[in-house]
């Protein structure tokens, strides 16, 4: 979708479509981590012997559609509140640190965001039970908690930790528990293979950001660690899926094997982040990493169906 005019002329929403200032403001291309997990426990549950619950698959999906954008418009206007978001920043443009969104629009866009998540989490309720209002509850806090507070998630070194969970757990056993009613360890197998990427795709992020993040005050796990040992741990979550992979392959999940179409990408992404780190370059890594998660989900779905 194109602009009329170049983004960086337009100071207000005057200049530009609204379709395209919502469009930046959700950050489309990772939105691919939320919908990824809810297919693949689906697909392990139809794997399984189970019929599928359609309404349950599509109430699932919007919901954690939901919840990630709204995690991302609550991001947008608290880091400009704090004034995190400065104008030599390298990451994507933040509209309302760039004047395309009022906050009090952001604000009440963040919060319309998530009530709907949360009517749209009352019929999952009825179908889940107290498993999904735990998860569900749990889900619509840490979304908050990532940016708000006065510790929020993302100043410390356990955002990478609360994505794993998130986007890799809890998305996948949820989604598994509302078409069958039970636990699997290879739903846990499955959210690890998921949540792992998901990680790393904050990792980029941080590590593309960590002069602005100690200028700030931000203690996030690239902070922590510094660079070299970043790169190693970036590593270590894009490959360790593909030995998960093989676990759930002698499991009796002989079809995940497809997913392991998608290692020689995260070895190339794993040699990029090492040879080339110019911080300009992570956004290009970043973006490349969401994709990688995307496949590796499509993939292992797939895999799971066959």
């Amino acid at each position: 979708m194109t602009p009329d005019v170049p983004a960086e002329s337009c100071q207000t929403t005057t200049c530009l479509p609204m379709a395209r200032v919502w469009w930046t403001a959700i950050r489309s291309r990772t939105l691919s981590l939320a919908i990824s997990p809810v297919l693949v426990g689906t697909a392990l549950a139809w794997s399984d012997g189970i019929a599928l619950h359609w309404p349950a698959l599509l109430a699932a999906m919007a919901c954690a559609l939901l919840i990630q954008i709204g995690t991302n418009l609550h991001n947008d206007v608290v880091d400009f509140e704090r004034g995190n978001d400065r104008p030599d920043r390298i990451g994507p443009l933040r509209v309302t640190a760039a004047g395309w969104v009022s906050p009090r629009t952001m604000h009440r866009a963040t919060a319309s965001t998530f009530g709907l998540a949360a009517l749209l989490g009352l019929y999952l309720v009825t179908l889940g039970g107290w498993v999904i209002l735990l998860a569900g509850v749990a889900s619509l806090l840490a979304g908050w908690a990532y940016s708000g507070g006065s510790r929020p998630v993302s100043h410390t070194p356990l955002g990478e930790a609360f994505v794993l969970v998130f986007f890799g757990w809890v998305a996948v056993l949820g989604s598994f528990w509302l078409q069958s009613g039970q636990m699997s360890l290879d739903a846990w197998l499955c959210g690890t293979v998921l949540g792992l990427p998901a990680a790393a795709v904050l990792l980029v992020n941080n590590y593309r950001d960590l002069k602005d993040d100690l200028r700030s005050g931000r203690q996030t796990l690239v902070a922590l660690a510094g660079r070299p040992r970043a790169r190693v741990l970036y590593a270590t979550m894009m490959l360790t899926p593909f030995a998960v992979v093989l676990v759930l392959a002698g499991r009796g999940h002989l079809g995940t094997l497809l997913a392991l179409l998608v290692l020689p990408y995260g070895i190339q992404l794993t040699r990029r982040m090492r040879h080339n780190t110019s911080e300009p370059s992570m956004n290009v890594l970043l973006a490349a990493t969401a994709r990688t998660s995307l496949f590796l989900g499509l993939l292992l779905s797939i895999g799971l169906l066959l």
